[in-house]
């Protein structure tokens, strides 16, 4: 494949993401298998994590008065592109949510029952958050910063406040 310089990090992440997707779809059709729920439910808990650590790097260079502008660029850049992917990691059967039940940490889940019932609303919390995001990937100045990173904090509080379950 041929990459011209042009091509952004979100556009090779973006196709890194699709082609890893692909892989493993063909190696779960080989074996006459479907990708585990536990699995599905390690990689978006893998993926929040990642992005709740640029958001708070983001945060403190904020905070501190000392905002890097390249790093906080390539920061939301990467988060736009897994807040695009994170719908599709949340498919109807790692509907699994329980209350007070000792569960492994590695395969419990905290969303809520209710993301299914309302997906259309959770992609759309996403695909908002995304843009977010992808607008704080073009700031420069230090007050566009400030306020893109503010909505896309917004869009995070209010997507875990509609579908994240506290244990």
């Amino acid at each position: 494949m041929n990459w011209r310089k042009t091509d952004s990090p979100r556009r090779l992440a973006a196709a890194f993401l699709a082609a890893s997707l692909v892989a493993t779809g063909f190696v779960a059709l080989a074996q006459g298998q479907s990708v585990a729920t536990t699995d599905v439910i390690f990689a978006r808990k893998t993926m929040m994590s990642s992005l709740c650590d640029k958001m708070m790097e983001i945060e403190r260079m904020i905070a501190a008065g000392n905002i890097d502008s390249k790093t906080t660029r390539a920061h939301a850049d990467a988060m736009s592109v897994m807040l695009i992917a994170i719908p599709h990691l949340f498919p109807p059967s790692s509907n699994q949510w329980k209350r007070d039940v000792n569960q492994d940490p590695v395969a419990e889940t905290l969303a809520s029952p209710d993301l299914w019932t309302s997906f259309p609303d959770f992609y759309r919390q996403a695909a908002a958050a995304a843009r977010a995001a992808s607008a704080l990937s073009r700031a420069d100045k230090a007050e566009d910063i400030k306020t893109y990173a503010r909505e896309l904090r917004i869009g995070c509080d209010t997507c875990h406040a509609l579908y994240l379950e506290e244990p």
